[in-house]
């Protein structure tokens, strides 16, 4: 027993001498100038409050079409009805939705409803980009 005890110790003090030293290779192959640092440590998400400069920039770069924005963010739920969302081309999935007119689909669409997040998570897509990607969906029913 007093070998196996001996033996854990052993391991124990070889583990952490191996990350010891392995931290101190890393940190020395690295670049610790104060630009790799301040690169290194720079967030990787940034908050956007409405109205903000980004939202402006999808919207100053052009509209892009239904389809494109249908593509890009919708398809992923809505070709196969993920979570019970509606699918393109499939009058079924849209007969309690569409007698709520247009103005209720979009206002879901921006706001989110259900299972669905605002904007379909497409935060870079404006209003219209929305309800053109709408229009894209229900348009052969």
């Amino acid at each position: 027993m007093k070998f196996v005890n001996q033996l854990k110790w052993k391991q124990l003090v070889a583990v952490v001498a191996g990350v010891a030293i392995a931290g101190g290779v890393m940190a020395f192959t690295q670049d610790m100038s104060r630009e790799a640092i301040a690169e290194r440590i720079q967030p990787s998400m940034k908050v956007r409050v409405a109205g903000d400069e980004p939202q402006q920039q999808a919207a100053a770069s052009g509209d892009r079409s239904g389809e494109q924005v249908y593509n890009q963010a919708c398809a992923a739920c809505h070709t196969g009805g993920v979570l019970g969302a509606p699918r393109k081309g499939v009058a079924e999935d849209w007969t309690e939705r569409l007698p709520q007119g247009m103005a209720v689909l979009l206002e879901h669409s921006i706001n989110g409803f259900n299972a669905m997040p605002p904007r379909g998570g497409c935060a870079r897509c404006t209003d219209d980009e929305i309800e053109a990607a709408i229009e894209f969906m229900i348009a052969d029913l």
